[in-house]
């Protein structure tokens, strides 16, 4: 699918790799963007910077149906399509199965996590694949795109990680029903399971601590490039034979236990 004024709705595209990618999609491939986040200001701040005429910022729950429903209508008011959904919204919510006094952790922390990062996913995506299923296909062939972020932590999640990692795990479980269904109307699912980036948050952390995760990368030995997942969401879109896929984006890092 070529990206020059595709309409695009990322989800948690208001920061960090989401919003790298905005930018990216928008600057460098002419796409227009919808941010789906719960942060106005950071929001308002990302339309502001792209451009109101290619750029659209709706304050959105995705774990909520009502607010999901309101942010894709807002799309479609303003852009009258939506093709492809990159799902980027999660929250990490690190804890243990047992606490420290032995106490097994509330099943609200577990559903919370579940609640944004799978719930979350599907509704924004099913939502999103409505409006996808009325655009004419390119090439004959294409209606819409769908990019759900996985984790390197639903293959090798660290002490804590139980809720993430499994939320992160369903998401590859999602490809392939997702596409085998969907394909019939031309729409493609796939996923990318970022691992270690240079985030603004990584950035903030301890050299040591940064030099610590970089050790855990093999090559490059560095930790990644925003704009290399960014070209990676740009890769997906592109290739058209890209289908069910889950794609690695770590330098085969393999983080360890702790």
């Amino acid at each position: 699918m070529r990206i020059l004024d595709k309409v695009i709705v990322i989800t948690g595209g208001a920061s960090g790799l989401g919003l790298a990618t905005a930018h990216y999609l928008a600057e460098e491939k002419g796409a227009k963007i919808a941010i789906f986040d719960l942060n106005q200001e950071a929001g308002n701040k990302v339309v502001e910077e792209i451009g109101a005429d290619r750029a659209l910022f709706v304050q959105t729950d995705v774990s909520d149906e009502a607010s999901v429903q309101q942010a894709v209508d807002a799309v479609m008011t303003k852009f009258s399509a939506i093709h492809v959904c990159i799902n980027g919204a999660a929250t990490p919510a690190g804890f243990k199965v047992l606490n420290r006094e032995g106490k097994a952790a509330p099943l609200a922390k577990f559903a919370q996590t579940t609640a944004i990062n799978i719930n979350g996913v599907f509704n924004v995506m099913s939502k999103c694949v409505e409006q996808m299923a009325k655009n004419e296909p390119e090439a004959g062939e294409e209606r819409g795109v769908v990019i759900n972020v996985s984790s390197g932590a639903a293959y090798e999640g660290q002490v804590g990680q139980c809720a993430y990692a499994s939320s992160k795990a369903a998401i590859i479980g999602m490809n392939m029903p997702a596409a085998r269904e969907l394909g019939s109307i031309g729409v493609r699912v796939n996923a990318i399971a970022p691992g270690l980036f240079l985030t603004p948050m990584a950035a903030a952390l301890d050299e040591k601590i940064l030099n610590s995760l970089k050790e855990q990368v093999e090559a490059p030995p560095r930790l990644g490039d925003m704009r290399e997942f960014s070209h990676c969401c740009a890769f997906i879109i592109e290739n058209a034979y890209v289908n069910a896929e889950t794609i690695r984006l770590d330098g085969a890092a393999r983080l360890r236990s702790r």
